[in-house]
């Protein structure tokens, strides 16, 4: 048994909701082959690879924002463009491959961090100047960010064969 199965109270429904949300996007992804998931099938530049490899980034440096602040998120330089779309080379397979992983690192620290901890947030545009926020708020940014793309990636879906995974 691994320490998340062990988890109860607040850290069990956090993570409870986010792998229900992640699994969301798995099973609308789910099928698909390469060429259907790098597609964009409305006008929109998203694709559903593109997708899966953004929530994975996004959830990457937000775990790291999560353990060592801004500085240990901007580390890592981001293809703002390139982080929805899924280039060619990438595979559908590698790209949830890489999503899992993401997911199996954030489920660990989600049993050890302290939700209490917090950390002044990154200079940008997006973000108030001088908030912080707590490793409970960065997992609640997670959930809703990978609730939302869930959503897009159903419509994309549909878009592309009329699978809908959420209706």
């Amino acid at each position: 048994m691994t320490n998340t199965e062990q988890l109860t109270g607040e850290r069990a429904d956090l993570l409870q909701s986010l792998r229900r949300h992640r699994g969301f996007l798995l099973q609308t992804v789910d099928g698909l082959t390469d060429e259907q998931a790098a597609t964009c099938p409305t006008v929109s530049a998203l694709s559903l690879g593109g997708l899966v490899k953004h929530v994975a980034g996004i959830e990457h440096r937000w775990m790291l924002f999560a353990v060592g602040g801004a500085e240990a998120m901007e580390r890592e330089a981001v293809d703002w463009v390139g982080q929805f779309r899924m280039e060619p080379g990438e595979t559908l397979a590698g790209l949830v491959e890489r999503f899992q992983g993401v997911a199996a690192r954030t489920d660990e620290l989600v049993a050890t961090l302290d939700l209490d901890a917090a950390h002044p947030l990154p200079q940008a545009p997006w973000f108030e100047p001088g908030a912080s926020w707590t490793v409970r708020r960065v997992l609640l940014h997670l959930i809703a960010e990978t609730s939302q793309h869930a959503g897009h990636a159903d419509i994309l879906r549909e878009s592309i064969d009329g699978a809908r995974t959420m209706g």
